[in-house]
């Protein structure tokens, strides 16, 4: 009967998206092919499909490189912006400067930021890249985490103070762990963020070794499915960010997934 119960709840939540995806798909297929729409405007799935099988090893290999960018950067930006709020939870007027410093951070376009930090470093050098993907992740990482660290019970805060526990242990004992909950919201948010940034920073310059580059190359060779194909390839890369930002909560805060079950 668990199991039966299980399974039920399994496809009432995957079978609702899994046929509007297919449906999308199917829709799609038939509006290009019915249609005759012009394949720089828009290839048919099938066309994409074909591509993505015949080029899987490529893709595969690219994506494990821009894999690679965000991941490093992610981590990065995600430990420094933890740091950066646990000092501006610590000190006000730490906090009172650094939310508006990370909401320039924040404010800062790809588009700009690429180029120049690329022509800081060597062509085949992915620190930009990383630099870029941990600066794009630092502001939601940051914030989530700022206001899970403000957000104290007031009876803990009363018991820590009677037994006179330092700023520091109180941040650890107390701080940090009722703030999980928001650092895993920053870190699902930064998680797909991570991707998109490294990808989009690969379009200008560098090692020509990630996804972005390879979406460049083939929509100036008027290659669109291969190209859509290497977007597809970055698509489930941000997916499996997502779901391994969300498996490391559940880990964490096990208690959370058992509430919620």
């Amino acid at each position: 009967m668990t199991v039966g119960r299980g399974t039920r709840r399994l496809l009432r939540g995957v079978g609702p998206p899994l046929l509007v995806g297919v449906g999308g798909l199917v829709a799609w297929e038939l509006t290009v092919t019915l249609g005759r729409v012009a394949p720089f405007l828009l290839p048919a799935p099938s066309a994409i499909g074909t591509e993505l099988v015949d080029n899987r090893a490529v893709i595969w290999q690219v994506g494990l490189a821009s894999g690679t960018n965000a991941l490093v950067g992610l981590v990065a930006g995600a430990v420094l912006a933890i740091l950066a709020a646990m000092l501006a939870s610590r000190f006000d007027f730490l906090g009172e400067v650094a939310v508006p410093v990370a909401a320039a951070l924040n404010a800062l376009p790809i588009i700009a930021l690429a180029p120049i930090l690329n022509n800081m470093f060597e062509s085949t050098s992915s620190i930009p890249r990383r630099s870029v993907v941990a600066i794009v992740v630092f502001f939601p990482v940051f914030l989530n985490t700022l206001r899970g660290l403000r957000e104290v019970d007031p009876v803990h805060r009363e018991l820590m103070t009677s037994y006179a526990a330092p700023g520091w242990t109180f941040t650890r004992l107390v701080r940090l762990p009722g703030a999980l909950p928001f650092v895993f919201t920053g870190l699902r948010q930064a998680s797909s963020l991570a991707v998109i940034a490294a990808v989009v920073a690969e379009y200008f310059g560098g090692r020509q070794d990630g996804l972005g580059s390879r979406i460049t190359s083939a929509a100036s060779y008027t290659a669109y499915p291969r190209a859509w194909a290497f977007v597809v390839g970055a698509c489930v890369l941000g997916l499996v960010f997502y779901l391994a930002a969300l498996g490391l909560e559940r880990l964490t805060m096990p208690w959370r997934a058992r509430r919620s079950g």
